[in-house]
C-alpha cells in the first residue's frame, strides 16, 4: 500500500513541477489593416441618427456582408474587404432596433472612399 501512495505522490509532484516550469511563448502583432483613405475600398458613413446602425455592403449578386456597427452621431471610415474593386455595390444601414433601413445609390466599389450619410 505504501508503494502505491509513494508512486502517486511522486507522479503528482512531477506533474506540478512540469506545470510550473518555463513555457515557450510566441508573441506577434496583429496584421496591419489598411485605411480606406489610403487607397483601399471603403465607405465613410456619417450617422446622424440618435441610435447606432449596422452597416452592410450588398453586391449585385444579392450577397450581403456585415461591415460594422456605427454609433449614433458618429463619422467612421469602414474598409470593405472580400469584394473586387469595380464591383457594383450598395451600402445599407439598419438601425439597431431594426425599425429603419437606409440604402445608398448603387456605385462601383472604387479604390477611394465612398462618402455616405444617414439619414
Amino acid at each position: 500500500m505504501k508503494a502505491a501512495v509513494r508512486s502517486s505522490v511522486l507522479a503528482l509532484g512531477l506533474a506540478v513541477a512540469t506545470a510550473c516550469g518555463p513555457r515557450q511563448v510566441e508573441v506577434r502583432t496583429a496584421p496591419e489593416t489598411t485605411n480606406p483613405a489610403q487607397g483601399s475600398p471603403g465607405v465613410q458613413l456619417t450617422n446622424n441618427l440618435s441610435q447606432a446602425v449596422n452597416v452592410y455592403v450588398v453586391s449585385t449578386g444579392g450577397g450581403e456582408l456585415f461591415l460594422r456597427q456605427i454609433p449614433a452621431n458618429t463619422v467612421e471610415k469602414v474598409p470593405v474587404t472580400g469584394l473586387a474593386t469595380g464591383s457594383p455595390v450598395t451600402f445599407k444601414a439598419v438601425t439597431v432596433d431594426g425599425s429603419r433601413t437606409y440604402q445608398s445609390r448603387t456605385a462601383p466599389l472604387a479604390s477611394t472612399t465612398f462618402l455616405w450619410s444617414v439619414p
